[in-house]
């Protein structure tokens, strides 16, 4: 059994997610739209959220620190704790994470990885104090690791938060049950920077359907958007 999963991100009118490039608008701050986000985050009361590898890496900051001597490590799995009462999941297929402690925001670490993580690189993880998940291939199994993060760590409610990569690769395997949107009253204007979900060249056409749910303006400009998946 897989958890529910929402898809929650603040974004631009033209779908961007970077508010440092966005435009100024006289209804609120940049500051006071990812504020907006963080009380739809709370509000939507998730067990867990997770992210992919770029965006991970802006909250960790760390280098890499693998012990120069380790014993056998554990796969496919590792649970450094397993009764968190949140997790910070990270898709991280190659392995190039660090961190430097276990939490980020006090939410447990998870990281999905690739079987080409080397195992030096599964050992800094264990020693860190965060966990783990390797899966069969090179690229991750969304669907198998969804079930292994219900089962093993019970985590019921997904909280989908970007990039754009890790969005598109969720939508296009069906694995998304609704999307919570909140939109910014500003541009980005840059046609060179995606959108909030890149599915690849092959898009989303014949996958996914939508049906709005509901539909309420916020402060400071924002409308949020709520939209059942299919």
């Amino acid at each position: 059994m897989k958890p529910h999963v929402t898809c929650i991100m603040v974004t631009s009118i033209d779908g961007r997610l970077h508010p440092s490039r966005w435009t100024k608008s006289p209804d609120g701050e940049r500051s006071d739209w990812t504020d907006a986000f963080e009380k739809i985050h709370d509000k939507l009361n998730g067990d867990a959220w997770i992210v992919g590898r770029v965006t991970m890496a802006e909250m960790s900051k760390a280098q890499a620190h693998a012990p120069d001597d380790f014993g056998s490590v554990e796969r496919p799995a590792h649970f450094a704790d397993r009764d968190a009462k949140t997790y910070a999941i990270a898709l991280d297929p190659s392995g190039k994470l660090h961190f430097t402690k276990p939490d980020v925001g006090g939410d447990h670490v998870v990281v999905l990885l690739g079987n080409g993580v080397s195992d030096s690189h599964l050992a800094e993880l264990a020693g860190d104090g965060v966990s783990y998940i390797v899966s069969d291939g090179a690229e991750i199994d969304l669907a198998t690791t969804l079930e292994v993060l219900n089962s093993e760590l019970g985590i019921r409610h997904l909280l989908l938060e970007g990039g754009a990569g890790i969005n598109g690769s969720f939508l296009a395997a069906g694995l998304v049950d609704e999307i919570s949107l909140l939109i910014a009253p500003a541009i980005d204007g840059n046609p060179a920077v995606k959108s909030f979900v890149d599915a690849g060249p092959d898009g989303l056409a014949g996958k996914v359907q939508l049906s709005l749910t509901s539909c309420e303006t916020l402060a400071h400009g924002i409308v949020h958007l709520r939209y059942a998946v299919s």
